[in-house]
């Protein structure tokens, strides 16, 4: 029960860091001492928090390696336009099209997690990473060569051009191929971000917690003490697996209305690796380092902007400096007796301990 509460005390102090840094936030904006071109970021933050949130649940938390995440938040970006765009005359109301447009991301991105999970998850190591990168090449490239469109009759796809697409003179083009999702309406908003990533960490918080969050732990320390007490290892790396790319695609979708347009290049090996290298300098396995590192490296490159051509170079000496010091055992425990120190002074003290004789188990 002692490791219960401290654990539960621990999540709400992530959810209460979450909540005071949106006031914070929030509080600036209105009062105009946010830049415009951190107000772009403000979003973006949001998805990205939400994206290293739910990639540390499968390489922290299962402790394998995936590399095709950008491929369930592209699902997620484009099926949720898709909703979106092809609603927007039966529901004009934004709001209710913007969480139409979540959920249904969600649910794809979960689809593709079980097409790809079901074959793969047997593999381990560099094996089901060369998988998944394989996984967000070929999203990737189908998304490129992919067009849909909608008018009075509904949907209409097709992979070859849009004429083949056959819709009649009241139709609208929604994804166009290598240009991508055009004309989108822009939905996203800071406290729709704001939600998402409170949505993601109690799913994620209380998944770790779970019977199967432990079975799940249970897998990544050692495989065959786990399978020899009974424990079905393809069905927990599956649920894994699903969680986070239905999370990935919750985020995704956000990302995809927050742009007027949007082009399946974005998903690229690229963004699995930016997100990797979120999760990896927050520390595996640490969901509120994840938030912290997502948060400062997505902003860092703006910061830096006034330095031009030098500042993707600063951006990789901070990053190199960052993994040294916090794989560098003797400067961590000083980082760590920094910390102790400071919060000190907020720690109570434990009671003493009883009088010999008062106890009555004793």
């Amino acid at each position: 029960m002692k490791n219960v509460k401290k654990t539960r005390r621990r999540d709400f102090i992530t959810y209460g860091m979450v909540i005071a840094a949106y006031l914070v936030v929030q509080a600036l904006l209105d009062t105009g001492h946010i830049s415009n071109s951190l107000k772009n970021q403000l979003i973006p933050i949001c998805v990205y928090v939400c994206m290293a949130v739910s990639l540390n649940l499968v390489v922290g938390i299962l402790g394998d390696l995936s590399l095709g995440h950008a491929g369930f938040m592209s699902v997620g970006a484009f099926t949720g336009i898709v909703v979106s765009m092809s609603l927007q005359n039966a529901i004009p109301d934004g709001i209710v099209r913007l969480i139409l447009a979540i959920a249904v991301g969600a649910v794809t991105a979960a689809i593709a997690g079980v097409l790809v999970g079901v074959p793969v998850l047997r593999l381990r190591g560099d094996y089901l990473a060369i998988v998944t990168l394989a996984f967000g090449e070929i999203i990737k490239n189908v998304l490129t060569n992919l067009y849909v469109g909608a008018d009075g009759n509904g949907l209409h796809i097709s992979f070859k051009n849009a004429m083949a697409m056959g819709m009649g003179l009241d139709g609208k083009t929604i994804i166009n191929g290598p240009i991508g999702a055009v004309g989108v309406t822009k939905l996203a908003t800071f406290t729709a971000g704001f939600i998402l990533i409170l949505v993601t960490l109690f799913i994620t918080l209380n998944l770790i917690n779970s019977r199967s969050g432990r079975a799940i732990k249970a897998i990544r320390d050692n495989r065959i003490a786990a399978e020899s007490v009974g424990i079905n290892i393809t069905k927990y790396k599956l649920i894994a697996f699903v969680v986070s790319a239905a999370l990935a695609g919750m985020a995704g979708a956000l990302y995809g209305l927050n742009y007027s347009g949007l082009a399946a290049k974005k998903f690229d090996f690229n963004t699995s690796i930016l997100v990797l290298v979120f999760v990896v300098l927050g520390g595996i396995g640490n969901i509120r380092g994840s938030i912290i590192a997502a948060t400062v490296l997505t902003v860092l490159p703006e910061m830096l902007r006034a330095l031009q051509d030098y500042r993707m170079l600063i951006y990789a000496v901070i990053l190199i400096l960052v993994m040294i010091v916090t794989n560098n055992p003797l400067l961590r425990s000083v980082t760590q007796s920094v910390v102790k120190k400071l919060k000190a002074p907020f720690v109570k003290k434990k009671d003493a301990a009883p009088a010999e004789g008062g106890d009555s188990n004793g």
